[in-house]
């Protein structure tokens, strides 16, 4: 990594100090060092991106396109680049670095597609005689400047589900990143600041959150698109004022094996699910519910897949599981692990821990009131119980408080149907983990989880407001 990665402001590198330690997340060295923004740089941030609206409202489609292409060709061109950045910044294993670096390259390249798709319909009004004559249209046009807050744990990925929606729907936009994990969104701003995007288009600002407030509070912003903790993310929604909110916030996703399913292949999607990114994801598999003619079958598959994970440095190629975001992260699960057990719990692998580095945890009977059980885990922890009843399994998963997606392994249409209906989630994976995603498609929570719907051609629509065109023949 460089010494030192400027911040962007209206679209110009911007350096006014190098405040902001970014640190090798494995090694514990201070990496590079970005500036830390003020909330006087976020107030001339903001001003810009008003100044810019007219400006790429009036740009063309096609013009729109041209800019999320050319990022495509540019990622591909330093995707090695991005991902060693990923790995040292954020403690991601090299593999898995590179894969969100893919990531980041198609949600470009699906928003690329968005920009120039029809985003409007015909409207049929002759319903009778008073209407006679009349004909309708409907376009999108763009709410107008917008606010970005993302997180820590895909700095890349879900910086883009931010950044490429706005520039296909012509907003300007302020981004403020995460302070742990800024470079992957300010490399982003460099290939940014190559376009032709006029002028307050884009502002990437890491800065402290006590200077951030404009992004929440300021009416000139019309949208604010917030991903983090459930905490901080009602809180925002509360003091947003009249600009619309989007909020993709916590989960503590769940499993369902049913009986009949192919054990081999769901432990490996398990396994994966429950423990990539050392379980730093809102969707990880933090809940295991086994059918109890599967569960001892499935409890010893997955206790020795677990066991054969490797963790530690994350630039290794086999590294599966690599460092949390910060050691404070790893002893808070460290003591949820041990408050679980001594609550009843049986652990039945993992439980310890290097530094940041959490071992691939396993636990059976955990107690309704621990916080593995009901909370956000947030690191490398699965709890397994047995269920006998199809429908008492879906009770279960619902009397979380959390509800993104959940996974159904089942050989039973009925029973995938039954989920489908039953679940209460933003979406349901047929024999498939929850963690799974595709950029295309509309991702997010209900109840505590969040609300609005990410995915390009989704968050385009939160990003758009309908206008409406009526024609009377005369």
């Amino acid at each position: 990594m460089k010494e030192h990665y400027p911040a962007y402001l209206a679209n110009e590198p911007f350096a006014p100090n190098h405040d902001l330690e970014v640190t090798d997340k494995y090694r514990g060295h201070v990496a590079t060092r970005v500036p830390l923004a003020s909330a006087a740089d976020l107030d001339r941030a903001i001003a810009a991106a008003v100044d810019a609206a007219e400006p790429l409202r009036r740009r063309r489609p096609d013009q729109n396109r041209d800019v999320l292409e050319h990022c495509v060709r540019r990622f591909r061109e330093r995707a090695d680049e991005l991902a060693q950045g990923l790995c040292a910044e954020a403690g991601k294993p090299i593999s898995d670095s590179r894969g969100e670096v893919t990531r980041l390259i198609e949600t470009f390249d699906i928003a690329a597609r968005e920009a120039v798709a029809p985003h409007g319909e015909m409207l049929n009004l002759e319903l009778g005689e008073r209407t006679r004559g009349y004909r309708g249209w409907t376009k999108r046009v763009p709410v107008g400047p917008c606010s970005f807050i993302s997180p820590f744990n895909f700095p890349l990925n879900l910086a883009a589900h931010k950044i490429a929606p706005a520039l296909a729907a012509g907003c300007p936009f302020v981004l403020k990143p995460a302070s742990r994990t800024p470079v992957g969104a300010l490399l982003i701003g460099e290939v940014l600041a190559e376009t032709d995007l006029p002028k307050g288009a884009f502002s990437i600002l890491p800065c402290r959150s006590r200077d951030a407030d404009a992004l929440t509070t300021d009416p000139r912003l019309k949208l604010l698109s917030f991903t983090g903790s459930p905490e901080v993310g009602w809180k925002l929604k509360q003091r947003a004022g009249k600009k619309k909110v989007v909020l993709e916030l916590g989960g503590n996703a769940a499993c369902v094996i049913d009986r009949g399913t192919d054990l081999e292949d769901a432990v490996k999607r398990l396994i994966f699910g429950a423990f990539y990114q050392s379980g730093q994801s809102c969707i990880s598999v933090q809940r295991i519910l086994a059918h109890c003619e599967v569960a001892d079958e499935l409890e010893q598959r997955l206790v020795r897949a677990a066991r054969a994970l490797k963790s530690g440095d994350p630039a290794a190629e086999d590294t599966f599981i690599g460092p949390m975001i910060a050691e404070s992260e790893a002893e808070r699960i460290e003591q949820w692990i041990r408050q679980a057990v001594e609550a009843g719990a049986e652990l039945l692998c993992g439980g310890g821990r290097d530094g940041a580095v959490v071992e691939a945890t396993l636990l059976k009977n955990v107690p309704d009131d621990q916080p593995l059980q009901c909370d956000e885990a947030f690191g490398p922890v699965a709890v397994l119980e047995t269920f006998d009843d199809f429908n008492h399994a879906l009770e279960r998963v619902n009397a979380s408080r959390f509800g993104i997606h959940a996974g159904v392994f089942t050989p039973r249409i009925d029973h995938a149907m039954t989920a489908w209906d039953r679940l209460e989630v933003g979406g349901v994976l047929i024999n498939e983990v929850p963690s799974w995603r595709v950029d295309n498609m509309p991702y997010g929570g209900v109840k505590d989880s969040g609300t609005g719907r990410e995915g390009v051609r989704y968050a385009i629509d939160d990003m758009t407001e309908i206008r409406t065109l009526v024609i009377r023949e005369v």
